[in-house]
């Protein structure tokens, strides 16, 4: 058996930044959540690559790849399976649906409605699906990488908060510096001549398992553990911590966000060749695992507070062993 190391990433990592400029933090959080068995929301405005992003790290792992397009006339069946009735067997027959492939891309899933959206929590939750009376196991590598558009509410629904704290992260994609963009017209010149090929070996799911049972591996001192509960303690008694923090946050995170502090907090320092977690390893992920989890007043609304400037907060004011 071949040894494991962050080093064994590179060629996704080289893929992805082949037909992406720029986005390391986007990069960052689709491999760490690939390394934390975790499903990934990206936020971002239209013609950021967010789609060209995800499309970009299936091709680089072995594994079924789905695209869908979430539209407001989609049906729960368009994504789980139905039953069909085969006349000459004189029985139903389940013919799986898109949610039965290893990456799953859910392109702007904020166009479905909330039977469509109900339809993916016991898929992301639990790894199953269940149709009537059965219920089907999906496949060990499951993985559903979510985009959508935070401005354009025409036609939109608001995700409902149960299936945002299934997401283990939510990057927020941001526009590119002038350099970036630069190399992106350069970029779009040599596609037009020829267009970038996936590794010729892609990443195996064998491959993978062995890295996340690595990633788990990595050394965490109780002290960290208990940084990370007293960082979403704190979302839900802010008023112990600040004035501004209680008057800005109205609910706080729930025991996943503590799960999921934590599993990101070990890949993240697998990811970047360390042994241990530190207390940098955890502020450096705290953004994008708690943004989505928390919900703020209309007060906070009303003065322009963002969920990021609550957890910059946050942060500063509880204490690192």
């Amino acid at each position: 058996m071949s040894s494991i190391s962050p080093s064994s990433l590179d060629p996704v990592r080289k893929h992805i930044a082949s037909h992406v400029i720029g986005q390391h933090n986007l990069i960052d959080g689709m491999l760490i959540c690939l390394l934390s068995d975790g499903h990934l929301l990206v936020e971002g405005m239209p013609g950021l690559a967010k789609t060209t992003a995800v499309s970009a790290l299936s091709e680089a792992i072995e594994g079924d790849f789905h695209r869908i397009q979430f539209t407001p006339d989609l049906l729960p069946s368009d994504l789980v399976g139905t039953d069909i009735y085969r006349q000459e067997k004189a029985e139903f027959e389940f013919r799986p649906g898109p949610l039965f492939h290893n990456i799953l891309l859910a392109d702007e899933v904020n166009r479905a409605p909330a039977k469509v959206q109900a339809a993916l929590l016991e898929a992301m939750g639990e790894r199953q699906i269940t149709v009537g009376q059965k219920t089907y196991p999906l496949p060990r590598l499951f993985m559903v990488l979510a985009t959508q558009n935070p401005v354009e509410q025409e036609g939109t629904y608001h995700l409902p908060e149960a299936q945002l704290d299934r997401f283990l992260m939510q990057v927020v994609v941001d526009y590119p510096n002038r350099e970036e963009e630069l190399k992106i017209l350069e970029l779009d010149n040599d596609r037009q001549r020829e267009k970038p090929k996936p590794p010729a070996i892609p990443l195996s799911q064998d491959a993978l398992f062995r890295m996340r049972t690595a990633v788990a591996e990595i050394f965490m001192d109780p002290k960290l553990n208990s940084y990370i509960v007293d960082l979403v303690q704190a979302t839900r008694k802010p008023r112990a911590y600040d004035r501004d923090m209680a008057r800005w946050c109205r609910f706080g995170a729930s025991p996943r966000a503590t799960l999921a502090l934590a599993r990101c907090a070990r890949a993240r320092a697998w990811l970047y060749g360390e042994s241990f977690v530190s207390p940098e390893h955890i502020q450096e992920i705290a953004a994008d695992v708690l943004r989505h989890r928390l919900l703020l007043t209309f007060e906070a609304e009303a003065e322009g507070i963002t969920t990021d400037d609550l957890i910059e907060r946050l942060l500063s004011l509880v204490a690192i062993p």
